[in-house]
């Protein structure tokens, strides 16, 4: 169990090395940017394409039409009548018996609490109505010296 501690130290080292390695890259290839230029490439004339040849399609063929069919009425079927059930008598249920509550025992009354008397707030200073107002920058002078 001794080998358990080992690969944990890998990790930060490895995050390390990958780290020096790529700035060393960055700052090549912005050395190589900044310093070469492109070069410049000829501009290539434009293909023209051939106009393709109208087509002129035979008129399409006339379908003709089909007369509306007219469906037969079926006669509406007769339902047989359903036989009258005499109705049943409703049972008679016999009364619930009336349930007396018990009687709650009467609790004490409450003790009377002393009244307190309302806390005063402290009042805050005021503050006077004829203080300047700062100002970030100082005034312009119109004059240069």
């Amino acid at each position: 169990m001794a080998h358990l501690h080992r690969p944990s130290i890998l990790l930060p080292l490895l995050v390390i090395t990958i780290s020096l390695m790529s700035g060393e890259e960055v700052i090549a290839s912005r050395h190589l940017l900044e310093e070469s230029t492109l070069p410049r490439v000829p501009e290539l004339p434009k293909p023209e394409l051939p106009t393709l040849p109208k087509v002129e399609l035979p008129p399409l063929p006339h379908i003709p039409t089909l007369p509306e069919l007219t469906l037969p009425t079926l006669p509406k079927p007769e339902l047989p009548t359903v036989p009258q059930v005499p109705a049943l008598e409703k049972p008679e249920l016999p009364p619930l018996p009336k349930l007396e509550a018990p009687k709650l025992p009467e609790l004490p009354p409450l003790p009377h609490l002393p009244d307190l008397p309302k806390p005063t707030l402290p009042t805050f200073p005021s503050l006077q109505k004829d203080i300047p107002f700062p100002s970030l920058f100082p005034p312009h002078s119109t004059t240069t010296p």
